[in-house]
């Protein structure tokens, strides 16, 4: 049976709904925290909630006006949520760029300044920011994406740097490639950009500078953000631990 580490700690997981977020979730909830999926899609947070005992909080990201007066009840505050856009600079859609930096960046800031004082207030608190391989390495046509996930490394360590002395860790977890819907949905957009088949642009693009030729499972980014969240990680802070396969060792 899995250690209830986390008995007693109320997490939030922002796009909880799928992918790493749901990995993330399931992960919180089998050590015993209460979850909130936080996520724009209704329906499946509400399922998500019901299938491991959490509840669901239905939220507009991009809309950040409305967490500017947020106050937010976490122990653990996940920094999932994101979205994709795939095409060269003079090309980029500027509404795409700038909803990208919404989602991605501007919303984890108020978020960490919605949840702090409550962490303050407790002497603990745990951020965790969903960064990737691209928060510390570029590649074409993602510059929204790169920029944006750039960011939230740099945030992650001004959040650890002033949570410190309050009990509060944040570190960025860098995965490659997850196989998750979003990196599924970039399928058609890589293969045109590059201008090979999508038959062949896991290998030929998503995996061609990882020494490890698999997409990452999110479980394994559950794993990792489980121990981030628990007692054992207290002097782990201002880190960026890649899940890359290899890749960022180049």
């Amino acid at each position: 049976m899995t250690e209830q580490d986390l008995a007693g700690r109320r997490a939030v997981v922002t796009g909880g709904a799928s992918g790493i977020g749901l990995a993330c979730a399931r992960e919180f909830a089998a050590r015993g925290a209460h979850v909130v999926i936080a996520d724009l899609n209704g329906e499946s947070a509400e399922a998500a909630a019901a299938e491991i005992g959490g509840e669901a909080w239905v939220v507009d990201l991009s809309d950040t006006a409305p967490l500017e007066t947020l106050r937010l009840d976490a122990d653990i505050l996940v920094n999932n949520a994101g979205i994709q856009r795939v095409a060269p600079i003079e090309e980029f859609d500027p509404a795409a760029f700038r909803l990208i930096q919404r989602i991605m960046l501007e919303a984890p800031f108020l978020l960490i300044r919605a949840a702090l004082p409550g962490m303050y207030e407790k002497g603990w608190g745990r951020v965790i920011n969903i960064s990737s391989v691209h928060g510390l390495r570029a590649s074409a046509f993602k510059s929204a994406y790169v920029a944006a996930k750039h960011g939230l490394e740099g945030l992650s360590k001004v959040t650890a740097l002033e949570g410190g002395p309050h009990g509060v860790t944040s570190n960025c977890i860098d995965p490659g490639y997850v196989r998750t819907p979003l990196v599924e949905k970039q399928i058609a957009d890589q293969a045109k950009v590059h201008g090979i088949p999508e038959s062949e642009v896991v290998e030929k693009v998503m995996l061609t500078e990882s020494a490890i030729k698999r997409l990452v499972d999110p479980a394994e980014v559950g794993s990792l953000a489980g121990w981030l969240a628990s007692e054992r990680s207290g002097m782990v802070t201002g880190a960026s631990y890649t899940m890359d396969g290899g890749w960022s060792a180049r």
